[in-house]
């Protein structure tokens, strides 16, 4: 899909959580559902990664991330809230949409590719919303697919 991150269908998700670790242990298992990752392990990633400092980017959107030896190019989750989490953004906006990371261990200039790629696609305001309009996952996966495909080409 593209040369950043790979983002498959069951990656794409919605829910009502209550809290920012339950939002971390939802991209976890989803991570595991759709690349047959380890949970576990993905939620000790995410959460070392988390105790740094906040991965809420501001806007509403969060971009939770690790490394892991589960994977050998950058996989990618998101994660639309029906309800805002407080995430210690550094904006103090609730988050509403999550974009989960797990690149592998050695993908320095890969992870932050991904990384980049993320933060292009939440900073514009039209794809944000639309990403927060979309009526259901496969909707939302569908909108990715459209502008993700548009970016690599």
């Amino acid at each position: 899909m593209n040369a950043n991150f790979q983002l498959l269908p069951e990656a794409v998700a919605t829910g009502r959580l209550e809290s920012k670790q339950d939002v971390l242990e939802q991209v976890a298992a989803l991570f595991a559902r759709a690349y047959a990752i380890d949970s576990t392990q993905a939620l000790e990633g995410i959460e070392v990664r988390e105790k740094l400092g906040s991965t809420g980017f501001g806007n509403g959107v969060a971009i939770p991330h690790a490394r892991s030896s589960e994977v050998n190019r950058p996989v990618a989750v998101l994660l639309r809230l029906e309800s805002p989490v407080d995430f210690d953004a550094a904006d103090g906006m609730p988050v509403e949409l999550v974009f989960g990371l797990l690149s592998p261990e050695n993908a320095g200039a890969a992870h932050l590719h991904a990384l980049a790629a993320i933060s292009r696609l939440v900073r514009d305001d039209a794809k944000r919303e639309a990403l927060l309009d979309a009526p259901d996952a496969e909707a939302m996966f569908a909108l990715l697919s459209n502008h993700l495909d548009r970016d690599a080409a």
